[in-house]
């Protein structure tokens, strides 16, 4: 079941239309109000979300599914005609999985939405990371450094999360993007080594753990 959650009547009505044809169950709302209702009668499988809504901003409603336990890991497309790069690194910072701008094709729509399924629909996440003193539980959402939590970003989280769970591993800048800010991103490599240096401002002593291999990307560790 996929949520399409757009104002304008020609568009929502084009997207169910094209994804009830590729065999996908399709419902649309055209605000917040009715999005929620629907919520609470059934949770889709992936969500489209406008940005421009008359009742509620399409990043409101993604940082309340994000904050919320029984939403945080739905699948979200943000799907708008605000194509700045700002917009798009805001939307994925706060945790949307892919961004499509308007106008689009729907070829490409349906195929960003079978590729997000595909990286969503991957086995259970490892759900307690530890390495020297930095403790990350995926399923509390939360970062532990000597026992004090750490304020993180949604990228920054998952950012963290996978140089973890691939420790000792060198992660390349262009891998870190594929896994983090998915491959219909089309961002350059620098994201990520911003990201990476807020992530050690705010894990304090413990960023050093976070290595810079020259020429390559980063990996985490102890040093042995």
């Amino acid at each position: 079941m996929i949520y399409c959650i757009e104002d304008d009547d020609n568009i929502r009505e084009l997207v169910i239309y094209t994804l009830q044809s590729a065999n996908y169950q399709a419902e649309g709302f055209e605000n917040a109000e009715r999005f929620y209702k629907g919520l609470k009668n059934r949770k889709p499988d992936l969500i489209l979300l406008d940005i421009m809504l008359p009742d509620e901003d399409g990043i409101s409603i993604l940082k309340k599914l994000k904050a919320n336990q029984d939403t945080r890991k739905l699948p979200v497309i943000m799907l708008t005609a605000k194509a700045s790069e700002y917009d798009k690194i805001k939307g994925l910072d706060l945790g949307a999985d892919d961004y499509v701008a308007k106008p689009f094709g729907v070829m490409e729509l349906i195929s960003r939405i079978k590729a997000v399924m595909r990286r969503t629909n991957v086995s259970e996440r490892e759900n307690v990371l530890r390495i020297g003193n930095i403790e990350l539980d995926n399923e509390k959402h939360i970062v532990l450094v000597e026992g004090e939590q750490v304020s993180l970003t949604y990228k920054e989280f998952e950012l963290l999360y996978n140089l973890m769970v691939n420790h000792d591993l060198v992660m390349s800048r262009e891998k870190l993007l594929d896994l983090v800010w998915n491959t219909g991103y089309e961002g350059e490599s620098r994201t990520v080594d911003v990201h990476i240096g807020s992530l050690r401002q705010k894990l304090g002593a413990a960023g050093s753990l976070i290595q810079t291999i020259r020429g390559v990307g980063y990996k985490i560790g102890v040093a042995k």
